[in-house]
């Protein structure tokens, strides 16, 4: 079944909270994990979830500083994941497997924006690494224990990936890096992830959706300097917002990654791009950058950066 890739009119918005999408769903028995769950939009979804009545795990890269951050919130967990080490990746998706728990929620919401060229695992470029290859290889080990019938995988990309498709002569960026641009790739495979991972779990009845949370400003922009915020327009010379209606706050920019994961709206959709709390439309001919580019929803593409995932992570649930 192909979902079509336009709006369902949810009544939902942009200024929509996570918990106004979730009133009236009750979550209790359900067990979500949430990358990123203690800091920004992830710290947001995981509160969200657990005040639905959800246990939320939340896989840190600084468990210490995780705990912290979700201390008082009832029903979340913290346990330890580097995204850019996929010993680490395979050493937390073992410890969950041996729990015997199942998984109701899997939302990949860690990431990282914008960074100086760096390298982890085996020379690989950190963003497509971290916000692509790291989730391909979670959501993979941690199948067995993807509930059937009714979970959902949600891959939180951006409205980033308008910056670029996936650079299949050089996606390591070997040449020619470009921060931006290699963000924009880690963010279309994001959504490419969500198409592919679709088509394969349809059969055992789980769904995947991608999405852009809106502008809003997070520790995701912890390696952009001060003067490049300022130039870009976003704050001025005192760090104060320039156009605070350009953005969301956090409980804004939760919502539409709550909503994919939760909402009974798309009860037997899946494989499409979101944004603002509802399915998003095609990006316009003119070059807006809203919606979603045609390259980041095909579904040969999708496959093609799903056997490359495979290769370089050496993990294929569907094999």
């Amino acid at each position: 079944m192909t979902t079509a890739q336009h709006k369902i009119g949810s009544g939902f918005g942009a200024r929509s909270t996570a918990d106004e999408v979730l009133q009236g769903i009750d979550l209790s028995g359900k067990l979500a994990i949430v990358t990123g769950g203690y800091s920004g939009l992830g710290l947001e979804t995981a509160h969200a979830l657990t005040k639905a009545g959800a246990r939320v795990v939340v896989p840190a890269r600084r468990p210490d500083a995780a705990r912290a951050a979700v201390d008082g919130i009832e029903g979340v967990e913290v346990d330890e994941l580097d995204l850019g080490d996929l010993d680490s990746v395979r050493a937390f998706a073992e410890r969950f497997l041996a729990s015997a728990r199942t998984v109701d929620i899997v939302i990949n919401n860690a990431g990282i924006m914008a960074c100086p060229e760096t390298r982890v695992g085996p020379g690989w470029e950190a963003q497509f690494a971290t916000n692509h290859l790291g989730h391909y290889a979670l959501v993979n080990r941690l199948w067995p224990a993807i509930a059937p019938g009714g979970a959902r995988v949600v891959s939180v990309s951006s409205g980033g990936h308008h910056n670029s498709a996936i650079r299949w002569d050089d996606p390591h960026w070997k040449t020619g890096y470009d921060k931006w641009q290699a963000y924009g790739q880690a963010k279309t495979a994001n959504v490419l992830f969500a198409v592919q991972l679709d088509r394969l779990g349809q059969e055992s009845g789980v769904r995947a959706f991608s999405l852009h949370p809106g502008g809003i400003l997070t520790p995701l922009q912890r390696h952009l300097a001060k003067e490049e915020m300022v130039e870009r327009g976003w704050i001025d010379e005192d760090g104060k917002l320039v156009n605070p209606d350009a953005f969301k706050t956090p409980e804004q920019g939760a919502a539409t990654q709550v909503w994919a994961a939760t909402s009974p709206q798309l009860a037997g959709m899946g494989g499409v791009y979101c944004e603002d709390c509802d399915i998003a439309e095609p990006a316009p001919a003119d070059g807006e950058r809203t919606g979603v580019q045609a390259y980041a929803i095909d579904p040969e593409q999708a496959a093609r950066l799903w056997a490359l995932s495979a290769e370089l992570t050496g993990v294929n649930a569907f094999a």
